[in-house]
């Protein structure tokens, strides 16, 4: 039986449909059954979205799409919009998963930084933050401002001006987790893969600034009769500094564990995903922030780096297939469905934004030819970021925020689906990406190699 250059054989493959077939089949039959019990409904969504996403990231890895996208598509086509395996109170049951996965992906981001790299490629990184910062957030909110969806088209040119700022505030968003999913799956080592991850964790704190900035100018203009304030300035030095405090704390008890006990590290990660967040969010301190900066700590003040990436490696294989197809069982496709128009022109024009911006600052940074030519491509995934910022549109402004929230929701998805395959296949072009040796042919994939 011949094999595919993907390592399967055809025959393996043809096992992989066949399983999926099963396991959806199964899980119609069963959802038919657990859907009155809560705690069976979300074990046998656990199962569900753990198997199916990872028989679909092996069948689209044949076109060379990340696994990620497999996750995203199982999740679609058992979530409550489709086959309706998962119903919309278990799904919501599910998101916290989210924070043990944004625990994990934030730790092994800050851990991936290292300073040598950081500081060879500080003019780069400066130079692709000024620009598509600015670039991107008064281009896009130019773009939404000409755009004029629905729900805006009857506001005063003033508040017009305010509600576009904020759409400019999300268009620079990016998305960690869909970055490092990506570069895991392919193990990619290069000037772009480096570009991409220091770019994009960077990109996190930018954004916190900016919104706390947006919102700040913005109310007035959206709100006549509301005077400027700065206490959002106040609160935003709060916020920054606190996360960077804790962070560094955590970073070296993470170190000092590491490196006097070293054990049971998967309960310990556990432990941090789950119980340290709430006690984050309840300080209004920032997760990832706090998480990127203690992976930072771990592998730059510390000689435990490589053993921290090793254990959050094995404890995250599960937690991300998990994560990424319970977004993609969130997804709202009947609102993708309804928006479509205005959400591709959005998009479309964010993707171009976001390409110029790259072309010119790579050509100002005198960056490598792969960066020069494809530091764009990772910068369209858009994920939990981007939805949290939709989200505090809505709850800082009820009048139109939910309608922004839903318009937000649909130019993530595209972006979610798009953005990942764009990076793969950049990747691929620059010859970043390590490929199976032929040896494992025949090897059947495991769940924490997806």
């Amino acid at each position: 039986m011949s094999s595919s250059k993907h390592g399967k054989t055809v025959l393996g493959r043809i096992v992989d449909v066949f399983s999926l077939a099963v396991v959806f089949g199964i899980g119609y039959g069963a959802s038919r059954v657990t859907s009155s019990f809560g705690e069976a409904a979300i074990a046998f969504a656990l199962g569900l979205l753990l198997l199916g996403g990872t028989l679909m990231s092996e069948l689209v890895e044949i076109i060379g799409v990340p696994h990620l996208t497999g996750y995203l598509l199982a999740g679609i086509l058992a979530g409550p919009y489709v086959f309706h395996l998962i119903d919309h109170a278990t799904a919501q049951k599910l998101e916290a998963v989210n924070s043990l996965a944004i625990a994990l992906i934030a730790l092994a981001g800050g851990a991936e930084l290292r300073i040598d790299s950081l500081r060879q490629g500080f003019k780069s990184l400066l130079t692709a933050t000024v620009f598509q910062t600015l670039f991107g957030l008064v281009l896009m909110a130019g773009v939404f401002f000409v755009a004029r969806p629905a729900f805006v088209r009857d506001m005063p040119i003033v508040a017009l001006a305010g509600v576009s700022l904020l759409w400019g505030v999300l268009a620079i968003t990016r998305s960690p987790s869909a970055t490092l999913a990506v570069l895991s799956q392919t193990r990619a080592n290069g000037p772009l893969a480096r570009f991409a991850l220091s770019f994009i964790m960077a990109s996190d704190v930018v954004v916190i600034v900016a919104l706390a900035v947006v919102v700040t100018i913005a109310r007035p203009l959206i709100e006549p009769g509301v005077a400027l304030s700065f206490a959002a300035f106040r609160d935003l030095g709060y916020e920054l500094l606190g996360s960077i405090a804790m962070g560094t704390t955590l970073g070296l008890a993470l170190a000092a564990y590491l490196k006097l006990i070293g054990k049971q590290l998967l309960v310990v990660l556990v432990a941090l995903g789950f119980g340290a967040t709430e006690v984050l969010h309840y300080l209004s301190f920032d997760p990832l922030l706090t998480f990127l900066v203690a992976g930072f700590v771990v592998q730059n003040l510390s000689r435990q780096g490589d053993k921290f990436l090793h254990a959050i490696e094995e404890t995250g294989g599960v937690v991300y297939v998990v994560f990424f197809a319970g977004a993609g069982a969130h997804l709202n496709v009947p609102l993708l469905r309804e928006f479509w128009m205005v959400a591709l022109l959005l998009t479309g024009s964010r993707v171009f934004v976001t390409f110029m911006s790259a072309k010119i600052s790579s050509r100002v940074a005198k960056d490598e030819p792969a960066v020069r030519t494809w530091a764009w491509a990772p910068l369209v995934s858009q994920a939990g970021v981007s939805l949290g910022i939709a989200q505090v549109v809505a709850r800082q402004f009820p009048s139109f925020g939910p309608h922004f929230r839903d318009i937000a929701i649909a130019c993530i998805g595209i972006n979610e689906l798009v953005g990942p395959v764009l990076f793969k296949f950049a990747l691929d072009r620059v010859k970043e990406t390590k490929q199976p040796s032929p040896s494992l042919d025949d090897a059947e994939p495991t769940v924490l190699n997806s």
